[in-house]
């Protein structure tokens, strides 16, 4: 179950050395449409202008089918103290900690724009744990939500879930409190046409579909009848945790929507720690809980990456690898995850003034940004759609590769040691872009390529191209194209910068350096406009996660930039 606190009370919730080269095509399914084409992202409590800045600038353009957003209706305020407060909803009215009902407008509008859709996630289980205030100035209670809900609206008598519950009580599970939160009756008609007026409004705002919260606590003939009120054909997909032998199941759930698939996440952790050479079988026998056409499926989320249950950020390559993973395998509609870094469990994003949530800053360490990493793939994951599986190989331990009929291809080393061999791709003749950035890939007229696999790295390609090249910033006369490739090793939650003595790299300001993409890690890149027959000297530097800056050794480095045209700088961290 979600992990809530209330009060004073927290609940978190064989072959060794064998090679297998598999040429035909796996019994796999191919994978079913999505609902939206393209990847979930969720961007996880980042603020709607932040989120509609996303959408422009690099969830359209990388190609993901939609965006999950945090919750948007009103609840109850800690100040910006803990991430969970917003789980605990105090009213309908769209007064959050991430915006405004305006700003949530334009957001939505803002990623129509871009081609994304946004999915809004739907806390309507339950209200609050105590009487509080919430982040729009309202005063309430909790059994007391003056002109919505009083006393009468939940489940009554009261009484809490015990953990036994959940083998032996179905009902306790969908009628007592989780976790002491005040728990909707939604068995009642007015509770329904609450739940479903709050939901209707959001469609009317343009949101396309909804993340059920808890949807593991409601019967889900309630929630079946909740969705018969919904106007439209919103997508839904719900959290439904799988237990083992639990009265409650992700099964009961699939009539209404999708359904999150809890054992994805913890078998790449299991692979990704392991060995991933038995990935060649995964799907639903491997114990998952719901089929791949109802299947929500992911790395981590806000809940797992903190219980211990799955991978997260702070695995680095383990985590990316298996989220390439994730995106190359046909199974689910997969849901990239991003967030922002932490060190307490429980503490919020960054925020200010009362605890609303401040812009997000890919580059000030806070962020994990890690959907960024992976737009490469997102054009993978559309290319290979509805393919199966084939041409596998493994290496009997940590290296394997596989094939997309014949629409993509993906080799994944999950060892210490680059690895380079001929593998069988099954694409056509010619030269790809590696979707991961690290440059391209020559297949012969017999489907095979020599490809070098980099240590904890992973290389894709496919069919109608690779990834968007960097954005080529307008040259005006007097200017030429400078390009800064910097070979830097940083880990998780670092970023690079190129800062200078002219404007146009900051005046040695760090606060104003060039941000360098890790797109083709470990190189880094940025194409800057500077004074053409111009003196420069630069140098660059990394901002770590806490804020502070590292940079690099003396002497600075310098050049002329030509007369026109442009220039390349390749340098290496010193």
């Amino acid at each position: 179950m979600r992990s809530y606190k209330v009060i004073v009370t927290t609940v978190l919730s064989a072959l060794a050395g064998a090679v297998v080269v598999v040429p035909a095509a796996l019994s796999t399914p191919a994978q079913a449409a999505p609902p939206t084409p393209g990847p979930i992202v969720k961007l996880w409590n980042w603020n709607w202008n932040s989120v509609a800045r996303e959408c422009t600038d690099v969830l359209g353009p990388a190609g993901y089918g939609a965006v999950q957003v945090s919750p948007p209706s009103d609840s109850m305020s800690k100040g910006g103290s803990v991430w969970w407060d917003i789980y605990q909803p105090a009213r309908y009215t769209l007064t959050s900690k991430f915006g405004d009902e305006n700003a949530f407008r334009n957001m939505v509008n803002a990623c129509h724009a871009a081609g994304v859709k946004v999915h809004a996630d739907a806390v309507v289980n339950h209200m609050t744990g105590q009487g509080s205030r919430s982040y729009g100035g309202y005063d309430f209670g909790k059994y007391n939500y003056p002109g919505l809900y009083s006393s009468w609206d939940f489940h009554s008598p009261t009484c809490g879930i015990n953990n036994g519950d959940y083998v032996n009580d179905g009902w306790r599970v969908q009628n007592c409190e989780l976790v002491g939160l005040s728990d909707l009756n939604t068995g009642s008609d007015y509770v329904r046409d609450q739940i479903a007026g709050y939901l209707n409004k959001l469609t009317d705002l343009g949101v396309d579909g909804f993340r059920i919260d808890a949807a593991k606590h409601i019967n889900p003939g309630d929630l079946a009848a909740i969705k018969s009120k919904l106007r439209g054909s919103p997508y839904i997909h719900q959290e439904v945790i799988q237990g083992d032998n639990e009265a409650v199941t992700p099964s009961q759930y699939t009539g209404i929507g999708d359904v999150h698939e809890f054992v994805y996440g913890r078998k790449m952790k299991e692979q990704f720690t392991g060995q991933i050479k038995w990935l060649s079988t995964f799907g639903q026998s491997w114990g998952l809980s719901v089929p791949s056409d109802k299947a929500v499926v992911f790395v981590d989320n806000h809940d797992t990456e903190r219980n211990g249950s799955t991978l997260n950020y702070k695995y680095g390559a383990a985590y990316k690898l298996a989220n390439v993973f994730m995106l190359a395998w046909p199974y689910g509609t997969p849901r990239v995850y991003s967030g922002f870094t932490w060190n307490n469990s429980e503490g919020g994003p960054p925020s200010a003034n009362g605890g609303f949530v401040t812009d997000a800053d890919c580059g000030n360490g806070r962020w994990t940004c890690f959907h960024r990493q992976m737009s490469g793939m997102v054009g993978f994951n559309r290319a290979v759609a509805g393919t199966p599986v084939g041409n596998w190989y493994d290496n009997g331990n940590n290296v394997i590769a596989f094939s997309r009929g014949g629409k993509g291809w993906v080799a994944i080393n999950n060892e210490g040691g680059s690895v380079t061999r001929t593998f069988s791709t099954g694409l056509p003749a010619g030269t790809y872009a590696d979707d991961l950035g690290g440059g391209s890939v020559t297949v012969g007229s017999n489907g095979t390529a020599s490809v070098t696999v980099p240590a904890k790295g992973a290389v894709a390609i496919h069919t109608g191209g690779g990834p968007g090249p960097s954005p080529t910033p307008t040259v005006n006369p007097g200017e030429v194209a400078a390009s800064f490739n910097a070979n830097v090793t940083t880990y998780y939650g670092q970023n690079v910068f190129v800062v200078g003595d002219v404007e146009e790299l900051g005046g040695w300001d760090p606060a104003k350096a060039v941000a360098l993409s890790s797109a083709s890690y470990p190189v880094w890149k940025a194409t800057v406009s500077l004074p053409a027959g111009t003196a420069v000297s630069y140098k660059y530097v990394k901002k770590n996660p806490d804020g502070s800056v590292t940079w690099e050794s003396d002497p600075n480095r310098s050049f002329t930039t030509p007369s026109g045209g442009a220039v390349t700088r390749d340098d290496t961290w010193r």
